[in-house]
């Protein structure tokens, strides 16, 4: 009879959860306590570890949604952008735990930062690279198939190409909420008018808060406001 309770995959660990999932080699990721020069340091190091998987995986799918609009599947590159974008409202949310640290105490963990910075996020660079990415490939889609955005947006909303365009706009409109939720949470911890440990002032933040990766999809919006109600066209081209 087998024995189940033996791992048999290679790899440290105990068992073939902890092999698979490198648990031994995640855990030790973290500065040891006697390292730590404030308890809290554990909390602000998980956060931003977390916050880097999940950024790997949101690029992961992204990245993956954007091989399918070059081979003309809107229906799956729709599918993986949403859950791609999901994973931002997860960050999002973690951010919150940041919260739960008083001013006073980052002011100490402050000190064993060095220059490091979110700005220097590999996560976020990868968002900025895969989200141009996205823009370019969904503009060539639309021109392969003859299709303009006022007129995408006046068609049916169920359409594959209609609701990828939404996929994209919660992407986009998900990053805007999550630099938002950062740069109250900086100014919260550290205040206003302050210098960050990069040297760039913590209010630079705000600037960023209106960026967004793909304008045209919210312009769109203003010109459908400004031409006013038109007929809905079921079999219009945006169909295709």
């Amino acid at each position: 009879m087998r024995d189940y309770s033996q791992p048999i995959l290679a790899g440290r660990g105990a068992t073939d959860y902890g092999r698979y999932m490198r648990v031994d080699d995640l855990l030790a990721l973290q500065r040891h306590p006697s390292e730590m020069v404030h308890r809290d340091e554990l909390l602000f190091q998980v956060v931003h570890q977390v916050t880097e998987l999940w950024l790997k995986l949101a690029c992961y799918d992204a990245a993956e949604a954007v091989d399918q609009m070059r081979a003309g599947d809107p229906a799956l590159a729709e599918m993986l952008l949403a859950r791609a974008a999901r994973v931002i409202s997860l960050i999002t949310d973690e951010l919150d735990m940041l919260r739960r640290l008083a001013p006073a105490d980052f002011q100490l963990i402050r000190t064993v930062l060095g220059n490091g910075s979110g700005f220097e996020s590999p996560g976020w660079r990868r968002v900025q690279r895969t989200s141009r990415d996205l823009g370019n490939v969904f503009a060539d889609l639309l021109a392969r198939r003859d299709v303009k955005l006022v007129d995408l947006y006046r068609g049916s909303p169920t359409q594959p190409l209609y609701r990828l365009a939404e996929a994209l706009l919660d992407w986009d409109e998900r990053i805007s909420s999550w630099r938002v939720q950062h740069y109250q949470i900086a100014t919260r911890t550290i205040g206003h008018n302050v210098v960050g440990t990069k040297g760039t002032p913590v209010d630079a933040l705000a600037k960023l808060i209106s960026h967004h990766f793909f304008p045209a999809l919210w312009q769109v919006r203003t010109e459908l406001t400004e031409t006013g109600p038109m007929a809905w066209d079921d079999s219009a081209s945006c169909q295709r």
